[in-house]
């Protein structure tokens, strides 16, 4: 897998490449961003590397790769709040028949208004969570000032998570396949248990505030 990325990987495009990624998974759930972003960051550990011509080429660096992976998730978290936000009665119908967005619709609704938004963080772990929970946010009619500071931390988080599981796991386990496969495992593992904290969560009644 590495090799098959290496001539990517020793260039300035594989930011680009994470960062369209990580942009468009908040409407297509299953690209496969935080795969990506760990591959590079296990290739970064492997130091300098040499694709097939024997033409060294410098790996990514690792603060850029996490500047490109935790903006590009911001951004997508903006686009598909601002989406729900101006929806009108038609984005609104199609919320109530999703009942994954509905209860999401109704935690945020008093969580944010409250200052919490704990629920953002744990959300950009679990499968479709940051799907659901910026589009409820934007349903919800929450403003973007209660919504957006929860959204840059956790894609800061999620960025240097993914990256440092990538590159160590390639310093501990060699820039290898096996090195990325048990970093994504333990990705897969962060996303189930914040899949699992999303369901336990109690959901607040709805505020009634208008914003």
């Amino acid at each position: 897998m590495l090799e098959s990325l290496g001539p990517l990987v020793g260039s300035p495009w594989i930011y680009a490449v994470v960062a369209i990624s990580v942009l468009l998974d908040v409407f297509l759930p299953v690209l496969p961003s935080g795969v990506l972003v760990i591959t590079v960051a296990t290739a970064a550990a492997a130091g300098t590397t040499t694709v097939a011509d024997q033409v060294p080429r410098e790996v990514p660096s690792l603060l850029i790769l996490i500047l490109c992976a935790a903006t590009a998730s911001v951004l997508g978290d903006l686009v598909a709040y601002r989406l729900a936000r101006r929806g009108g009665d038609r984005f609104d119908r199609a919320i109530a028949r999703s009942r994954r967005l509905t209860k999401a619709q109704a935690r945020l609704g008093s969580t944010l208004a409250r200052g919490g938004g704990a629920l953002v963080v744990i959300a950009r772990f679990a499968p479709a969570g940051r799907s659901v929970v910026s589009l409820g946010a934007g349903a919800a009619r929450r403003r973007a000032r209660d919504f957006l500071p929860w959204s840059a931390l956790a894609g800061v988080i999620w960025a240097g998570y993914s990256v440092g599981l990538g590159y160590f796991g390639g310093q501990w386990l060699g820039a290898s396949w096996v090195g990325a496969a048990v970093s994504v495992l333990a990705l897969f593992g962060a996303g189930a248990l914040a899949a699992y904290v999303m369901r336990r969560r109690p959901a607040p009644q709805p505020a009634t505030e208008s914003v």
